[in-house]
């Protein structure tokens, strides 16, 4: 970075959308932008309208002062706007607008720039995947990792009870974190219903038919499935864990909420793996009284567990298991099972249906997934396709220590 030259052209205020660890990957952007246009960053608003309805602030899940202090060498970033300033946005003379989707630094410097220095106060209300991954100067991408794995640090309290965690869990061995999204909402919105009853089918879509935000309502659950847009289901990972000869002794944390389906639906994979464990069956209760009813705080404490673990396992491809990805590439290419459902779920259907007997499905699964492993690789990049390329915050390979691992690919 370029010694920074304090100049104020503005004032930045944005409010994040979506869960956890999308307002995280759009926080280490919006300080990235503020840090190129010069301008005044207002501690971010998090969002409390989504489907998980946290009334959690900034500075409930994140250390603020460190946030601030952290940076104070790249961009000014205060609490709150300034008395004058904030009365001009009390009487509505300021703009707010969402930025476009997968911008490059040139939008924000020659749309975005012109709008703060008119207005004095721009408010951004969406910043969800509003800056590119690639192609953007190399200072940006390593200021975006400097926010992400340095800056924002979560708060002592949760910090503290996620080292209890990895406390206990360290004390009986190894563990894999196996981010197993098959919560309610998940599969709502996926429209995924593979060993679910009728009944809960019918539940899931009138959830989804219930949620006016969810665009898409019919939803074919089989070819979805089939082309690999499902999330696995408990009984598929079940059989995936022990195709990949993960020790029946190994603890299994699962980093979710509550699993739909409950007993019934972990049954395969509790008997393949009696140490199956969670947050709340490690914690006493009054450890979470906190925390209960605050989302973002519970998926807090699991990011924590989930950086520590001895493997990851992500059973879907969201925000949470790409921004750890790439947060465990950061600590030094730590194991992430990147699993490939498109393979998986056909070589599941036939062992299943007796025409691939169990020895050759696990030498198939092993060989699928033997390269892919979290180990260094780069970026697949798609010009004009930025959703279908690789996510920037699951592989920033600018910032990984070692760049001889990158170098000699």
């Amino acid at each position: 970075m370029n010694p920074r030259v304090y100049r104020n052209n503005g004032y930045l205020m944005v409010s994040c959308n979506g869960g956890l660890n999308q307002m995280r990957a759009a926080i280490c952007d919006m300080v990235a932008i503020a840090r190129h246009l010069n301008v005044t960053l207002i501690v971010p608003e998090l969002d409390k309208t989504s489907f998980w309805n946290d009334p959690s602030e900034f500075q409930d899940i994140f250390d603020v002062e460190h946030f601030i202090t952290s940076l104070r060498g790249e961009v000014r970033i205060l609490r709150e706007l300034p008395p004058r300033m904030k009365q001009r946005v009390e009487v509505g003379m300021f703009h707010s607008m969402p930025p476009i989707s997968w911008s490059d630094i040139s939008y924000y410097h020659n749309q975005i720039l012109p709008l703060i220095q008119k207005h004095k106060v721009l408010h951004l209300n969406r910043t969800d995947a509003r800056l590119a991954n690639n192609g953007l100067p190399l200072d940006i991408q390593k200021l975006r990792c400097r926010v992400n794995y340095a800056s924002l640090k979560f708060t002592p309290q949760i910090e503290e009870l996620g080292r209890q965690v990895i406390r206990i869990l360290r004390k009986n061995g190894p563990f894999l974190v196996l981010h197993l999204r098959y919560e309610m909402d998940m599969l709502a919105f996926s429209g995924c219903t593979e060993g679910c009853t009728r009944e809960e089918a019918d539940e899931l879509t009138r959830m989804r038919y219930a949620y006016p935000w969810w665009k898409e309502k019919v939803i074919d659950s089989y070819v979805k499935r089939k082309d690999g847009f499902c999330p696995l289901t408990p009984e598929e990972i079940a059989l995936v864990l022990r195709a990949l000869e993960i020790d029946r002794s190994m603890q299994i944390y699962i980093a979710a909420g509550e699993i739909y389906g409950g007993k019934r639906r972990m049954a395969s994979l509790t008997s393949a793996y009696p140490n199956v464990v969670r947050k709340e069956t490690l914690l006493e209760p009054s450890d979470l009284r906190f925390f209960q009813n605050h989302s973002s705080q519970m998926a807090a404490l699991d990011y924590l567990v989930s950086l520590e673990s001895d493997i990851f396992v992500p059973t879907y491809d969201g925000n949470m298991a790409k921004v750890v990805e790439g947060h465990r590439r950061f600590m030094g290419f730590k194991k992430t099972i990147l699993l490939d459902r498109k393979i998986i779920i056909d070589l599941v259907d036939r062992y299943k249906s007796g025409s691939l007997p169990w020895d050759e499905f696990s030498k198939l699964v092993k060989s699928v997934h033997a390269n892919r492993m979290g180990s260094a690789s780069r970026r697949t990049v798609i010009p004009d396709k930025p959703k279908e390329e690789d996510y920037f915050y699951a592989n920033p390979q600018e910032c990984l220590r070692d760049p001889n691992l990158l170098r000699a690919l």
